[in-house]
């Protein structure tokens, strides 16, 4: 959450101004140079969105060679014309060092500016800013006042991050139900830190029914979406046959995934595995892999949101 939100896709494809539209389809082909020839122009002249956008050129590369500091001066003029989404990246510019002097404090005043105009990115990250402390004083009451704005707008991370605090009860009256609701929101957006805790949540029945099934099935959208520790828990059901159908091949399919990232708890439980396997079971788990690897190569090209701190385990994840 350092680096500067590009949101460009999102936002710019609702304009209908000419100008504009050019400047999409410039963008969206690649051809820099032209983008640069139609956003220039409207920028020099003091477009506030124009300017926000010749800000993204520059903090990108796009049509010009990447330079922070003029990319934080676009954004400036734009955010002084009360821009939000500007605002947004000026603040988070404060917040990097990037093209400004680091200064927290001061990235908590634009992006309190973009927050309080509605801009759901803002209101998440002022969230961050509330719970780590980072330029205000920690109030987690106030993380969850703009984590809440943020996900009522549907914001995934933010949704993700609602649901950790209601599970934990920071900021707000620990709420499993609630925590679940939050996760399941996001999960179904792609969150994959969502969907592991879903599955932690179904496997306990906290918050939701206990359900095996429901378990296995957040796990495995998680695990396929490359989680560790949704590999990790996967692994382990099918190695001991709980609450699925005792399979080594796809035990040890999950738990070589974990282990290939660095669990070492994976790690040795694949090769405690492995001593109690086939060769027809050793080999049916590789060409399993092979196939699960393309997939999991494929959504992570299209795993959205920001992920919450990463854990290992069957705990939910902070």
């Amino acid at each position: 959450m350092k680096k500067i939100v590009a949101l460009i896709a999102f936002f710019l494809i609702a304009c209908s101004v000419p100008a504009f539209a050019d400047y999409i389809k410039s963008l969206n082909s690649g051809d820099y140079d032209a983008a640069l020839k139609e956003i220039q122009p409207l920028a020099i002249k003091g477009d506030a969105k124009a300017q926000c956008y010749l800000g993204y050129m520059y903090s990108n590369g796009q049509g010009v060679k990447q330079n922070y500091t003029e990319a934080a001066r676009w954004f400036r003029k734009a955010a002084d014309q009360g821009y939000a989404e500007a605002q947004c990246n000026l603040g988070l510019s404060y917040d990097s060092g990037q093209g400004v002097p680091k200064d927290q404090e001061e990235a908590v005043k634009w992006l309190r500016k973009a927050a309080s105009q509605g801009f759901a990115e803002a209101q998440g990250i002022l969230g961050v800013m509330y719970y780590n402390g980072r330029g205000v004083q920690q109030n987690y009451v106030e993380a969850a006042k703009w984590y809440r704005k943020a996900a009522e707008q549907g914001s995934v991370w933010a949704q993700g991050f609602l649901g950790i605090m209601y599970y934990n009860g920071q900021g707000v009256k620990q709420d499993y139900a609630e925590a679940a609701r939050w996760y399941k929101k996001a999960a179904e957006q792609g969150s994959v830190n969502a969907q592991f805790n879903l599955g932690v949540m179904y496997s306990a029945g906290q918050g939701v029914p206990k359900s095996a099934t429901d378990a296995v099935k957040w796990y495995k959208m998680a695990a396929e979406n490359g989680d560790a520790g949704a590999q990790l828990n996967l692994g382990l059901m099918y190695s001991a046959g709980q609450n699925v159908k005792q399979d080594y091949s796809e035990a040890f399919l999950w738990l070589n995934l974990a282990a290939v990232q660095g669990n070492k708890e994976a790690e040795k439980a694949r090769d405690m595995i492995r001593e109690m396997m086939t060769q027809e079971q050793l080999d049916k788990a590789r060409e399993l892999t092979e196939d699960l690897k393309k997939k999991i190569s494929r959504n992570a090209r299209q795993t959205v949101g920001k992920p919450a701190k990463k854990a290992q385990g069957s705990n939910v994840k902070n």
